[in-house]
């Protein structure tokens, strides 16, 4: 049996209460954009979430930006120098930078910042080991001094997605161990929190900062001035997909984080919406997080069978991106970017649910229980989440599954109980090119042997050739050291995945000025003759 989009939904639906959206239809009613999944986690270093990604980018700022080319720009930064041997990188702030509650961002709270943040993201965790000093000098410099080569020190600092290096006060950055969240947000960026107002899982909203002191450049994608030019945002989450089609198409809200694929020729052809056209890194990638720590996916043989389980067309097509999808892709860093590479994917070309049975047999499989964490609130997550079970059933899998709201499932996820405790097995998830892209934040190669991220593994064969990568400048040899790193990725089965494709966002015709990069981002957004 296969399972379809709309059937996935409508399970989704049954299973969740819709939330009231109130519809204010004054000349100052906020923007409102509609994100995928509901806002529980606040700090963008201990939650592993898009949504709270996309929460930090309103309240905080950080000190280099992607700018819609793929290069990286100061942001925060005044800039920077580097020493000829390039192990010494010196950093100037910019001036006019103050937090939400008036006081200077100064050196100190950027060192604070990046320390709590590298003892957390997997290139943080190795830029910081190849870090022999990191220290202020004065109110607004700081200096980086590396014990040996790393070859992406700014693009580490301009990470743009999961784990963002934001900045936040020492006192709150230094006090906070990285896998507990902060007690208060209080961020630099162009739109203030209002925690008094916020309603966890279903609305957050924001007010503009009036404090903020924007680049003089032209907004690009992340990078340039983020000029907030609205005065109040709110951000909604809405479990049934058709009301948030309704929504946008009768002008009830003004930006949907993913537009329904069901409904995209529908919108296509009203010219009041606008579809997104992003591609490349900001195409979105199906995989299966994987426990290691535990039987029996401490079994390669098993973490491979699983892997068989994942017909990329299959799922794309059940999950409703056959038309938007690229299920040829058998790339660990994606197609389409920079190190792409299809060496080793000879072992998932065709996977088969009769050799999935076969590894099963052969691993010694005896029936044990996997938990597998379905997340029914997610328009991407719950129908791939439908496709994952089938097929894993039909394979031999002995599935538990537990259906829940991503926000709990995500609490869990980085627990590492056994499962008569409140562990997992397996739970389906979808990353970003902006994560997947570099060896070093993907997710299947990046957090090798750190021991940090919920799936945990360690491949004694990734590491050298990851510490290689990184210490290495030149771009044809990174390339060819990332090609060795997709096919030990793909023999070990380390984190599968299970189909690319181009998941678009959708808003209204009269907003001005959307920076269309891959995920919502609200400043330089205005309405049609307001300024």
């Amino acid at each position: 049996m296969m399972f379809t989009r709309r059937q996935g939904l409508a399970a989704a639906g049954a299973s969740l209460a819709m939330p009231r959206l109130a519809i204010a239809q004054g000349r100052e009613r906020p923007f409102r954009f509609v994100v995928n999944v509901g806002l529980q986690n606040l700090d963008p270093i201990a939650g592993p979430s898009f949504v709270t990604r996309n929460f930090a980018y309103l309240v905080f700022d950080t000190l280099v930006s992607m700018d819609g080319q793929g290069r990286y720009r100061p942001q925060m930064l005044q800039g920077w120098e580097v020493s000829a041997d390039r192990l010494t990188w010196t950093f100037r702030l910019r001036p006019g930078l103050t937090f939400h509650d008036g006081s200077p961002v100064t050196s100190e709270d950027a060192v604070a910042s990046l320390r709590r943040w590298g003892a957390r993201d997997s290139i943080g965790r190795r830029l910081l080991a190849a870090t022999a000093e990191l220290t202020t000098s004065g109110p607004d410099g700081f200096v980086l001094k590396l014990s040996r080569p790393y070859g992406g020190v700014i693009e580490a600092l301009g990470k743009p997605s999961v784990h963002v290096p934001f900045i936040m006060p020492a006192r709150i950055a230094s006090a906070t161990p990285p896998t507990q969240q902060v007690r208060e947000i209080m961020g630099s960026g162009p739109f203030v929190f209002l925690r008094d107002e916020w309603v966890p899982g279903e609305r957050t909203f924001f007010r503009r900062n009036e404090r903020y002191v924007p680049r003089d450049e032209p907004a690009d994608g992340l990078a340039g001035g983020k000029v907030a030019k609205v005065d109040r945002v709110e951000m909604i989450t809405m479990p049934d997909i058709a009301l948030r089609a309704t929504s946008l198409q009768q002008g009830e809200v003004d930006y949907l984080e993913y537009a329904p694929i069901d409904n995209l020729p529908r919108m296509r052809s009203n010219r009041n919406i606008v579809i997104s056209q992003a591609s490349g890194q900001a195409e979105m990638m199906y995989a299966v997080s994987i426990n290691h720590h535990q039987p029996p996916f401490d079994n390669v043989l098993v973490r491979r069978a699983l892997q068989q389980c994942l017909d990329r067309t299959e799922i794309l097509a059940g999950a409703g991106f056959a038309e938007v999808g690229r299920p040829d892709c058998t790339a660990m860093f994606m197609c389409g970017t920079t190190f792409s590479s299809d060496r080793g994917s000879e072992a998932i070309a065709r996977p088969s649910i009769d050799r999935a049975k076969e590894l099963l047999r052969e691993a010694g499989y005896n029936n044990e229980r996997v938990v597998l964490m379905h997340p029914v609130d997610s328009a991407l997550l719950n129908p791939f989440g439908l496709m994952l079970i089938d097929r894993m059933r039909r394979a031999g899998f002995n599935l538990d599954i537990q259906a829940s709201d991503w926000s709990s499932i995500a609490q869990r996820w980085v627990q590492r109980q056994p499962l008569d405790r409140g562990g997992w097995s397996v739970v389906p998830v979808v990353y970003t090119g902006f994560d997947m892209a570099d060896p070093l934040s993907n997710l299947g190669v990046g957090f090798n042997c750190t021991g940090n991220q919920p799936w945990g593994y360690c491949e004694a064969s990734m590491t050298p050739l990851i510490e290689r990568f990184e210490a290495e400048s030149d771009p044809a040899r990174r390339r060819e050291l990332a090609a060795e790193l997709n096919r030990v990725a793909i023999d070990r089965a380390t984190f599968p995945i299970a189909g690319q494709f181009r998941a678009p966002a959708a808003w209204r015709a009269e907003l001005r000025g959307v920076i269309d990069f891959g995920f919502p981002i609200i400043w330089n957004i205005e309405r049609a003759g307001r300024g």
